[in-house]
């Protein structure tokens, strides 16, 4: 070997080991998996590219494994957070009742809707019915995120087969799926469900008929998730008497998993957790999330919450906000001295502030804290 073949050689070995030092990777996109017993971790590193050219390796739900708690099973799917979602000055949250040609007429930036008008498949918004809440002359697009419940299954959706709880006992049948819990004494229709288990996740993503590809086709911006802190319910001490120590880190891959699968042609595309704000401790899902959702912060309906509950919900809402993320602040309030309360606590925390009634049922336009 000629001293200058061997100097090119060398020098090729030196920049692939600075590489892999400085990435983990030793080749411009490095896709590694690695199964260890059931647990499998699955890892895309892209350079050189921008973050709306990103290559996305997407998890579905049959290659996570039910017991993936001990490693994180994707990479952050971080959002291309550069214009759209900064535009965002005020929101309306209402889930039923919906009149399209009211949303149309209101000044709210952004708006989080059910993906249906009652909920049902034969009443889901079509794609231009979703594109003419967008349009608004003269100003920026409307963003439009569609309600998905992800630690609850409803009676009324279009997955849902009455024998699962054909005696409307509120438990589950020996029909039902293995994912399917008790329903929810607070909210007649709906039913815990073990999240982390493949069969509810397909329903949520990962087929051409799954929850996700019907918002994806009727154009939505992102999804506003419901249920987060399901976990608690699940976990050590929660009511189901399971103490399923994973239950936290499942949730967090849960909501990894569904922006990676929104993420792979919009990256874009906005994830919303609703609640369950004690998850900001985990880096990833902060850097993961365009925003947070949250209820009741400051009242529960007319009256106001604890200053220690305030106070805990605050600093966990606060890793959302000093990373630069959306907080999106909902109390069900209709006195008029608690919402200008409400609107001025929320505002001076950089939150953006809609009061309604807890019903959802309909546009509210709060006098003095008009969109």
């Amino acid at each position: 070997m000629n001293s200058k073949l061997f100097q090119r050689l060398l020098l090729s070995l030196l920049c692939a080991s600075l590489l892999a030092v400085a990435t983990g990777c030793t080749n411009e996109t490095d896709i590694s998996t690695q199964v260890s017993g059931t647990a499998r971790q699955t890892r895309a590193v892209t350079l050189g590219i921008t973050a709306a050219e990103r290559r996305v390796t997407i998890n579905t739900p049959n290659s996570i494994s039910s017991s993936a708690a001990q490693s994180r099973p994707t990479t952050a799917v971080l959002p291309s957070f550069d214009s759209q979602w900064q535009t965002v000055k005020s929101f309306a949250y209402q889930l039923q009742n919906i009149e399209l040609n009211q949303l149309e007429r209101s000044n709210y930036d952004l708006l989080i809707l059910d993906y249906s008008k009652d909920g049902s498949e034969e009443t889901r918004f079509t794609a231009s019915e979703i594109n003419a809440l967008k349009t608004r002359p003269g100003k920026s697009p409307r963003l439009v995120l569609a309600y998905l419940s992800i630690g609850e299954a409803e009676d009324y959706r279009w997955y849902w087969n009455n024998a699962w709880d054909s005696a409307k006992t509120g438990i589950p049948s020996t029909a039902a799926p293995s994912w399917l819990g008790t329903s929810n004494p607070d909210w007649q229709g709906n039913y815990k469900v073990k999240y982390w288990e493949p069969g509810w996740q397909t329903l949520l993503f990962g087929t051409p008929n799954s929850y996700m590809d019907k918002i994806i086709e009727a154009g939505f911006d992102g999804v506003y998730l419901d249920i987060i802190d399901a976990y608690e319910y699940w976990g050590p001490d929660g009511e189901s008497g399971l103490n399923r120590r994973s239950a936290e880190q499942e949730m967090v891959n849960l909501v990894e998993a569904i922006a990676q699968y929104g993420r792979r042609e919009k990256p874009e595309f906005g994830i919303f957790p609703q609640n369950g704000e004690a998850l900001g401790r985990y880096p990833d899902y902060v850097q993961t999330v365009t925003g947070i959702g949250r209820e009741d912060t400051w009242y529960d309906g007319n009256k106001a919450n604890a200053s220690s509950e305030i106070k805990g919900t605050l600093a966990d809402l606060d890793l959302f906000k000093q990373a630069g993320k959306l907080v999106l602040a909902t109390d069900y309030i209709t006195s008029r001295p608690l919402i200008d309360d409400f609107y001025t606590k929320a505002q001076a925390k950089g939150f953006l502030a809609y009061a309604t009634t807890r019903d959802l049922d309909q546009l509210t336009i709060n006098s003095g804290h008009e969109p």
